[in-house]
């Protein structure tokens, strides 16, 4: 089971597909709780020089309360990641974390309810990009 599901997009630029996914993840019940710029902060770190690589880190909170009330320390690992990255040759690609993958470990049967109903969600958003 891979853990991500990505789809590779030509017409849109780096700036749109954040917007477009965003949009999207809204529809499916998500908020972006944080955007974090890796070109940024690893040059501003570092200084390296990364392609366009935004993590967004998304949260359905419904969800996520559920989750907490199923699994306590189930926080570390929420919530789920977006990736938006420049492949380069006027290509974005998006890539969502794949939940179910990600909660293997968990071995607690709600979790693995609702990291099955977040899955079509993200898979849905990722659909309609």
């Amino acid at each position: 089971m891979n853990y991500y599901f990505n789809k590779t997009l030509a017409n849109l630029s780096f700036d749109e597909a954040i917007e477009k996914v965003t949009a999207e993840l809204k529809k499916e019940g998500f908020g972006v709780l944080a955007r974090i710029d890796m070109h940024h902060t690893l040059k501003e770190k570092i200084g390296v020089d990364l392609r366009n690589y935004t993590i967004l880190e998304a949260c359905n909170p419904p969800f996520a309360y559920k989750s907490i009330q199923a699994e306590d320390k189930i926080g570390i690992m929420l919530p789920c990641n977006v990736v938006v990255q420049d492949t380069g040759e006027g290509k974005v690609e998006i890539a969502v974390v794949n939940p179910v993958s990600a909660l293997q470990g968990v071995n607690n049967p709600e979790i693995e309810d609702i990291a099955e109903v977040i899955q079509e969600k993200l898979k849905k958003a990722l659909s309609q990009i």
